[in-house]
């Protein structure tokens, strides 16, 4: 069981996935999605602890080795991922399952296929299979971006369709002249041949920076971002909250490409208009939650944020840097989930007000509660797992080239989330209507508190195990940044593998 386990976090979804379509009763659905994604958390719980050795787990398909064959690699990093991925789909679909998934047909399959995007995303160590895992999760994207229906999400999902095709197109260009450049997408076959003479330098460095690019498109990387905050904002409540590690896909290639391929043979190809551009981004995210009118609108800059806060890191290069962003990825991507949940109560208590920025019914005060840990958590406070975060990011990017730049910029652009969250938060909460609503409030159930609390709970969680998680970031990034480890183990070179400490 121990030798499959890295395939479980695609099996377990994809298995559940086929039996939800052969029985399409929704209690049927309801009961075996939230078994397998029970199951995939404790999966993924075991393959973290498993991985905290700091071994290499190479799973070849059908026992063809790379390059040849399609290969798993789990690494501390990649294992993190799937939990965080299964995390999150327990809360999302117990908070779907109070009512939402029966707004349209088909949401328990394809939730359950966009896990299988997601986690495959994580685990693969072929640039071509992470184009196919990009294309299931984006495909069932489309179609839970719809759920539910309405004029706004239709807008949102064509442009996000339209986008997404493009960056698609893009994604298959690269690799062709990869392939036909390297004859290789294994990328730790492509790293081994990236440092050997005999293929045309100039090619593969076009053909990375178009991977780049379309990384940087599902990160959300300006001037490519523009799609985000609408899309997110208009998706429902449980479907925002899962598009919340969406754009960390995109940072995570990011991170992985670069450390394993292009800090060993293009080590400038990010310098200077990364950094600079993802300082554009957080200005641009920071500004857009000033004119957010929705709540939902407003998480969804707040993801675009911290987005661009992460985007500050690949170009860094620098382990203590790559270990802060990975606290941070924890954090933000934990808080911005919660963020949608909570809009999504606060919608559902104030009736025919929504989660707009205008006075309405009066919301529980555990909800009202619940906003202020997440709305202090987003703007940097403490003593939350946001306040950490940022300090962590703040005191490892201060030695960078931009660290001037960088400091001003995100504490500017965290002065401005709170004005945004603390203006906002007052109409929304406490002012009283003037009027009554257009529609009665609803209850909330007990699904919904459930799920929306579990991931609240992240932020004061997160900020007391600080020390330990802070540790595992470290001990993370110090095997990110090793890529000698990573390919030595991925080819099988037995030699070099014993002594990296590298297990097949």
């Amino acid at each position: 069981m121990r030798a499959h386990l890295p395939i479980l976090p695609i099996l377990i979804p994809f298995a559940a996935a086929l039996l939800q379509m052969a029985w399409p009763r929704l209690a049927w659905q309801r009961a075996i999605g939230l078994a397998a994604t029970v199951l995939l958390l404790l999966a993924s719980a075991w393959l973290t602890a498993l991985c905290d050795d700091g071994l290499l787990r190479v799973y070849a398909l059908g026992d063809w080795p790379a390059p040849y064959g399609i290969v798993l690699v789990v690494d501390r990093l990649a294992a993190m991922m799937t939990l965080l991925c299964a995390i999150l789909g327990v809360a999302t679909l117990l908070y779907a399952s109070a009512g939402f998934d029966e707004r349209g047909q088909h949401f328990h399959p394809l939730f359950q296929l966009q896990l299988v995007g997601l986690c495959g995303a994580f685990l693969t160590g072929d640039l071509f299979n992470l184009f196919v895992f990009f294309e299931v999760m984006l495909l069932a994207s489309y179609t839970l971006l719809a759920h539910g229906g309405g004029l706004a999400r239709t807008r949102a999902g064509i442009s996000y369709v339209v986008l997404n095709l493009i960056g698609s197109a893009l994604f298959l260009i690269a690799l062709g002249l990869l392939y036909g450049t390297l004859g290789t997408l294994n990328l730790a076959d492509m790293a081994s041949r990236l440092t050997q003479p005999g293929h045309d330098a100039a090619l593969a460095r076009i053909a990375f920076a178009l991977l780049i690019a379309v990384f940087a498109l599902k990160a959300g990387l300006l001037p490519l971002s523009f799609w985000l905050p609408p899309t997110y904002g208009a998706a429902g409540a449980p479907v925002a909250a899962l598009f919340a590690i969406m754009t960390k896909v995109g940072i995570v290639a990011i991170l992985r490409v670069q450390a394993v391929a292009l800090a060993p043979a293009m080590p400038d190809l990010l310098t200077g208009w990364l950094t600079t551009l993802a300082l554009a981004t957080i200005v641009f995210a920071a500004l857009g939650a000033l004119t957010a009118d929705r709540l939902r609108a407003l998480a969804a800059w707040l993801v675009l944020l911290s987005a661009g806060s992460l985007l500050l890191v690949p170009a860094a290069t620098d382990e203590r840097v790559v270990a802060a962003a990975i606290y941070y990825l924890l954090q933000s991507t934990l808080t911005g989930a919660a963020f949608f949940l909570v809009a999504g109560l606060i919608a559902v208590q104030r009736g025919g007000c929504g989660d707009d920025f205008r006075a309405g019914p009066p919301t529980a005060t555990w909800v009202k509660l619940a906003f202020l840990v997440v709305a202090a958590s987003s703007a940097g406070l403490p003593p939350f797992a946001g306040f950490v975060g940022k300090l962590m990011l703040l005191t490892a990017l201060r030695q960078t080239a931009a660290g001037t730049a960088t400091w001003i910029v995100l504490l500017g652009a965290g002065f401005l989330v709170m004005a945004a969250l603390a203006r906002q938060g007052c109409i929304l909460l406490w002012k009283p209507p003037l009027e009554r609503a257009p529609q009665p409030a609803a209850a909330v159930t007990w699904q919904q508190a459930t799920a929306t609390l579990l991931l609240v709970a992240a932020a004061p969680l997160l900020a007391i195990l600080a020390g330990p998680l802070s540790d595992y970031a470290q001990r993370t990034a110090g095997q990110l940044q090793a890529p000698g480890a990573y390919v030595a183990g991925v080819l099988g070179a037995q030699a070099a593998a014993t002594g990296n400490g590298v297990r097949r």
